[in-house]
């Protein structure tokens, strides 16, 4: 048995506890003593949609296990809150008194056994989930985008009310259901919950039950009253949660006002409130005393035993969701939290209840942190590994601007659904904008331009922004209409359009070029294009810019817990491991701080501005950083022979200079008198001539070469440098004991395996190093066994802020400082060292790589360091020697 950890720290507790994994394997290995409880009507209806006595259910494997949960909660638990499930559960106590030792089995077969927590660590979990408990029982469903999760709402709303009419006085049962969407695009969506066949999740001899009691009623537009009879059952209320939402009491009531009012009871905030946070951020938060209720909040009140689905209820991500759960930051409350509490409070005094709010969401993470109330969860992974979702064609490009991005995208969009036509529908592309003016006045333009090239119409293009001045409600109508057989459009431009209950399942292709305010909605918007259509599994095309990629990558990690790789579905064989600090290493790192006195130069005719293009060599040399490359990666890892790289530089949009307009450029940037520049280009060793040659094939050469040669020739910089020491540490000890780090099985290095134990002393100030690639881990074993080596740590793994050995660089595209980790430091015999980097041949020459290496070396030399960088290639044939000169 595993040993536990000494101590954690809340914030890593909660990141690591998944209470849902228990629950779902408590129910696993107890579902046939667990199904004996149920009511036989009941019991019809699970197995009218399990797969296993109906070859012909509807439900996917995802949506029928949540229902099983759902179902498990009601039925078996009696609706109790998460919190007291979870107490008699550790306890071993009420409904979960015979239940087994044991938890989770992994992928390497062991068990993770919750009795290896102690009670003061369970108390972190329990006080977690008493600070987000309500006075009503409220359960978490995440399931990840394109399962169906408004088909499982639908099937459980079903479900509640069978059974509300056969046991009408069972408190455990809805008789109304109020559905809440964050925004309009969702709210269209769940109309689907009333055009859905019954017959595909209900019995046969319940669907005309079903079909003659319901009521629909969908609160859409402003000033629309709810006109339920007070008292009824089998309401379903589906409503932007604006229009239910209790408002602020903006001014004080007159006389008149209190007489005549329509509504009179005014709420006082209450303290409770601000202590309990939740996972909602649709509204901005009440920071007023009183909230007044309006007439549908009233009609909601008179109807009974209300249950309440919150769709899409991760429409707050990263940040701001951990502020509203309360974690990290103080909590806040919520409009829509803040009227349910409410609606609650007044159903209890009217003699009834709220049943449950169940909220369906994409995701059971907020960060590092498990959502404390999530039932169960099905990953996004799983939902492409099982074939739930599109496959990813994910590609990103650096160098490019908004035109030839867009050129290559559509491009490369219609050579990979040429001929395609699932269930008759045409592929569509969607690209998002950042502004109205993006999309009106440059992507427009642009797509029109590619389609024009291609012999497309561009009345297939359809803009979609939010304002009615450019988008007709014709338009509208044909945004909604786009999965349908007849429509004729196939390349939308959105602005903050589509990012959640889009369910477009004919879009085949997302391009996202400029990085938006929000970085969350880099990974709603890349999603759209994954759900599943047709017999087969397609690809789903996501065109992204470099800086996007990045951010797509970060977010995944935050809200899935998996990278941009997994999302491609070359995930190989992986697992997430421990990691734990050995040996707590301190280095002295100088920091220089230098400052410029600048002195004008008496310039001399003649001057070499630093390229020829006779010389093929040398040229490709200087301009390989401004060539647009792509490559398409045939599985993970090092860059293979096999892997494809294009060189697209000449679709790239370019300016064309002429002889007057590169002088007046160079005169403008340098502040100088035109004359006097024309003279120096047409005097230098190039000529004029060469130089409209050059800046014309690469415009970028004009300002990161000419300007700069002729700046030196003008004027010298007089640099003064200060030197300061800091004490970093090479990795921090993290409060909860360990690191979770997920990387390839094959690259995993244990202190105790045995081929490492004799360099333990040697290496390992982490019990465990996880590599990256095949060059980095050989490397490893190449410097770990040489002689001249005394001391060797592997740095590279611990990137997100768990480490104080970092480099700051200026990062060439955005001009902003970030920080890079490098993979290695070692000590030689002479106690000299080293810093080594390891890179793929492909990124040696890069931008990037280059202004990493260049901060690098200047902090290396300051603080009596060697700076080197290996190509992977060089690493594989064990050509190490001179990192040790």
């Amino acid at each position: 048995m595993a040993k536990a950890p000494k101590a954690k720290g809340q914030e890593a507790l909660l990141g690591e506890f998944a209470f849902f994994k228990f629950l779902w394997t408590f129910y696993r290995q107890n579902r046939a003593a667990i199904r004996r409880e149920y009511r036989d009507l009941t019991k019809k209806f699970l197995d009218f949609n399990d797969p296993d006595h109906n070859p012909k259910a509807f439900l996917r494997t995802p949506q029928f296990e949540a229902l099983e949960v759902y179902v498990f909660l009601k039925e078996f638990l009696d609706n109790r809150r998460v919190e007291e499930i979870f107490k008699d559960w550790f306890d071993r106590a009420g409904k979960f008194a015979q239940r087994a030792e044991g938890g989770i089995s992994n992928s390497q077969g062991q068990v993770s056994l919750f009795e290896n927590v102690t009670r003061d660590q369970y108390k972190v979990v329990f006080e977690a989930m008493k600070r987000n408990r309500r006075v009503y029982p409220n359960y978490i469903f995440a399931l990840t985008m394109g399962t169906g999760k408004t088909i499982l709402m639908a099937t459980c709303i079903f479900y509640e009310f069978i059974l509300a009419n056969k046991w009408p006085k069972d408190s455990k049962y809805c008789h109304n259901a109020l559905v809440c969407s964050p925004d309009k695009t969702v709210l269209q969506s769940l109309r689907e919950l009333e055009s859905f066949p019954l017959s595909r999740v209900v019995p046969p001899e319940y669907v005309n039950f079903l079909t003659t009691h319901i009521r629909f009623h969908y609160l859409e537009e402003a000033g629309t009253s709810l006109d339920t009879l007070d008292q009824s059952r089998f309401n379903v209320i589906v409503s932007n949660v604006q229009k239910i939402i209790l408002k602020k009491k903006h001014k004080q009531d007159t006389a008149i006002d209190s007489l005549f009012r329509a509504t009179p009871e005014v709420f006082t905030m209450q303290s409770v409130y601000g202590d309990a946070a939740d996972l909602y951020g649709f509204d901005e938060p009440e920071d007023e005393t009183e909230l007044t209720t309006n007439q549908r909040f009233e009609k909601l009140t008179r109807l009974e035993q209300l249950g309440i689905y919150v769709d899409e209820a991760h429409h707050a991500f990263g940040a701001d969701l951990a502020k509203d759960m309360g974690i990290g930051a103080k909590p806040t409350d919520t409009s829509l939290r803040t009227t349910i509490d409410k609606l609650a409070a007044k159903l209890k005094t009217a003699g009834t209840q709220v049943v449950a709010c169940f909220n369906f969401t994409g995701t059971p993470y907020v960060g590092r942190t498990v959502l404390p109330e999530v039932v169960y969860a099905y990953g996004l992974k799983e939902a492409i590994s099982n074939e739930y979702l599109k496959k990813v064609d994910l590609k990103g490009y650096a160098n490019s601007r908004t035109a030839e991005f867009v050129k290559i995208a559509v491009d490369d969009f219609c050579e990979q659904t040429n001929g395609l036509m699932p269930e008759g529908l045409m592929p569509k592309m969607a690209f998002f904008a950042s502004t109205i003016e993006e999309a009106v006045n440059e992507l427009k333009p642009a797509v029109e331009r590619v389609l024009i090239e291609r012999g497309i119409p561009t009345s297939r293009i359809l803009i979609n922004v939010g304002d009615a001045k450019i988008t007709s409600n014709d338009d509208e109508r044909a945004f909604r209409r786009l999965d349908y057989p007849e429509s004729d459009k196939q390349f939308i431009i959105l602005v903050n359009k589509g990012r959640e209950g889009w369910n477009c399942r004919s879009l085949f292709g997302v391009a996202l070029f400029r990085q938006p305010k929000s970085k969350i909605f880099v990974l709603q918007a890349s999603m759209r294009c994954l759900r599943s259509i047709g017999d087969v599994q397609h690809a789903g095309h996501i065109y992204l810019s470099g800086a996007n990629l990045k951010i797509l990558d970060d977010e995944l990690q935050q809200n899935f817990r998996m990278s941009a790789d997994d999302l491609k579905g070359a995930v190989g064989d992986k697992e997430t491991v421990e990691v734990r600090v050995n040996e707590p290493v301190v280095l002295k790192i100088r920091r220089v701080r230098r400052s410029f006195v600048l002195e004008e130069k008496v310039p001399v005719v003649g001057a070499d501005l630093g390229f020829n293009l006779a010389d093929k060599a040398a040229w490709a040399g200087l301009t390989d950083k401004y060539r647009l490359m792509e490559t398409q990666r045939t599985e993970l890892g090092p860059a293979k022979a096999s892997d494809r790289v294009r060189d697209l530089s000449a679709q790239r949009t370019k300016f064309a200079y002429s002889e007057l307009m590169i002088v007046a450029e160079v005169a403008r940037y340098l502040n100088r008198s035109p004359v006097e520049i024309e003279g120096l280009l047409a005097g230098s060793q190039q000529g004029m001539a060469a130089i409209l040659e050059a800046v014309n094939t690469f415009n970028d050469l004009l300002h990161d070469l000419i300007i700069p040669r002729l700046f030196s020739m003008l004027y010298s910089l007089n640099p003064t440098e200060t030197t300061d020491e800091y004490e970093v540490e090479l990795v921090k000890v993290p409060a909860a004991g360990f690191y979770s780090v997920t990387a390839a099985k094959d690259k995993i290095v244990r202190e105790i395996d045995a081929h490492a134990a004799p360099y333990r002393d040697k290496s390992f100030h982490l019990d465990t190093y996880c590599f990256d690639s095949n060059p980095e881990q050989t490397l490893f074993w190449d410097l770990i066994r040489e002689g001249r080596v005394k001391k060797l740590y592997f740095t590279g793994m611990l990137t997100h802020g768990q480490s104080d050995f970092f480099v700051q660089y200026i990062d060439p595209d955005s001009k902003t400082v970030r920080s890079y980790y490098p993979d290695f430091l070692f000590e030689k015999e002479d106690g000299k060292m080293v810093i080594v980097e390891v890179k793929g041949d492909h990124q040696v020459n890069t931008p990037v790589v280059q202004a990493k290496r260049e901060f690098a070396e200047q902090m290396a030399i300051a603080s009596g360091m060697t700076y080197e960088m290996i190509k992977g290639t060089d690493a594989l044939a064990h050509s190490y020697a001179r990192l040790l000169n």
